[in-house]
């Protein structure tokens, strides 16, 4: 399928006309991936010819959520803006080879043509009206109208190609109409210049989504006009939201920058989207660096794939629960400084270890914002009690003030580690009959004004022994 003796070159071509979402991305994962298996290379390209449309914020949130996955470029970003001039040359030299041709049919009479067709029940096509044939007078040029250039499609034969992903695709050449190539005002359109954009950046491997198929017979035919060489396609089946709809900005898909935004990790994304449509045996879990090793066409899956949020929140509750607390804990300031915890640098000015606290919570959290969430019970100004409030009462009963007096005795006799807590703990249930929450629940929220928080041993620990006491005093 692939000539060993050239370098592989895979292209990412997005255009910028609406944020990039997790579908999207699957268009960069793979081509990036195989040029990294093959030890080839990865190009960035931005189509945006469509300028009523495309955005600049657009084109960052693409770069950002390549850089965010560390899908590294080689080459680009190109914008095929910027290469007018170039496509400029090539419509010349095509229309001087007599492989496209200035048509003139106004929009008008396109739409009478379409009409007729459709009433007629035919499959709506431009009748070659303009397409020049050797014996054939074609009519007069009409005054004050500007005419597009179309490509002179061949009229028999088949476009034949082996596709990475589907196997062998045929298209009669007859189902294919004299396509435009260039707009009244002379820009180019969107399949010449991917054929250009290709050809001039050796591009060996096309492999995007399938609704692109339709389109390849029709770049091909102009590969062939250009005397280039065919690169290899592979036609990604689509991915589908929840609801078995194509993943889509306008169905509700998050971009990528949401997904960021939303304290997921990098790594678990990427996991997440390498198995949307390719499969290594029953690997679910793996590395970045398994991941391309293992890489290769014939592993895509050939069935539309369908996105669960439920398996990414797992995957990146997989990542959390097992990365280096250190790593994590930097990773997090950001979404701990949006809930009011105080740093400098990479060190909270008041309280605890960070590092310690999220090594605690990581255990539990789903997601970064969960963990950052959770570290403001650690930073937060001790809570102001009633004693006399009937809430205070419902949470710590005075049935079980003599126990926590007990308890604060033993923590302060204590070196305050989470052993020692543990240990005063026990013993204190012991001594007066009664099950850990009885105890437990009346301490966190003497500590915490809630009753819900992880492990009050370990927690109890990070906040320190005299803080843990100062805050247990108050019965």
């Amino acid at each position: 399928m692939e000539n060993l003796n050239t370098r592989i070159r895979t292209r990412f071509a997005p255009s910028p006309t609406g944020f990039i979402h997790l579908g999207n991305l699957r268009s960069a994962l793979y081509p990036w991936a195989f040029a990294r298996a093959k030890g080839g290379d990865f190009i960035l390209r931005i189509e945006d010819t469509d300028q009523e449309r495309s955005t600049q914020e657009a084109v960052d949130v693409i770069i950002e959520g390549l850089q965010w996955l560390g899908l590294n470029i080689d080459e680009g970003p190109f914008y095929q803006m910027q290469r007018l001039d170039r496509y400029q040359v090539v419509l010349q030299e095509m229309i001087q080879k007599g492989d496209a041709y200035y048509c003139y049919m106004s929009e008008e009479e396109l739409n009478v043509l379409r009409d007729a067709q459709i009433a007629n029940k035919e499959k709506p096509r431009y009748n070659g009206t303009w397409r020049p044939e050797a014996g054939k007078v074609l009519p007069a040029i009409p005054d004050g109208i500007k005419p597009v250039v179309r490509f002179k499609n061949p009229l028999s034969g088949n476009v034949v190609w082996k596709d990475a992903v589907k196997g062998v695709i045929s298209i009669a050449n007859e189902e294919l109409d004299d396509l435009v190539i260039a707009r009244p005002d002379g820009t180019p359109t969107y399949n010449f210049c991917v054929v250009v954009d290709d050809l001039d950046m050796k591009i060996t491997h096309v492999i995007r989504g399938d609704d692109h198929i339709n389109n390849t017979p029709r770049q091909i035919n102009i590969i062939h006009a250009l005397g280039g060489q065919v690169p290899v396609y592979g036609h990604l089946p689509t991915v589908l939201n929840e609801q078995g709809e194509k993943m889509s900005k306008r169905n509700g898909a998050m971009s990528v920058r949401d997904y960021h935004e939303a304290g997921y990790l990098p790594e678990a994304i990427l996991n997440y989207l390498a198995r949307l449509g390719w499969s290594h045996g029953d690997a679910e879990i793996f590395t970045k660096e398994q991941f391309i090793s293992w890489f290769d066409l014939e592993s895509l899956g050939k069935s539309p794939a369908q996105f669960s949020p439920e398996k990414l929140i797992f995957l990146n509750h997989h990542y959390i629960q097992n990365a280096d607390s250190q790593d994590l804990a930097k990773r997090t300031i950001p979404f701990a400084i949006k809930e009011g915890i105080y740093f400098e640098g990479e060190h909270v000015v008041n309280g605890p270890s960070f590092v310690k606290v999220v090594d605690l919570l990581k255990a539990r959290a789903n997601t970064l914002i969960e963990i950052a969430q959770g570290a403001k019970l650690f930073y937060m100004n001790p809570p102001q009690h009633d004693s006399q409030s009937e809430e205070f009462i419902k949470n710590v009963p005075p049935a079980i003030h003599p126990a926590i007096q007990d308890f604060v005795g033993l923590l302060n006799d204590s070196d305050g580690s989470k052993e020692a807590i543990a240990a005063a703990m026990k013993t204190v249930l012991g001594k007066y009959s009664v099950k850990m929450p009885a105890l437990a629940m009346p301490i966190r929220y003497l500590m915490f004004a809630t009753t819900q928080t992880p492990a009050i041993d370990a927690m109890m620990s990070i906040i320190g022994k005299e803080e843990s006491i100062k805050r247990l005093s108050i019965i």
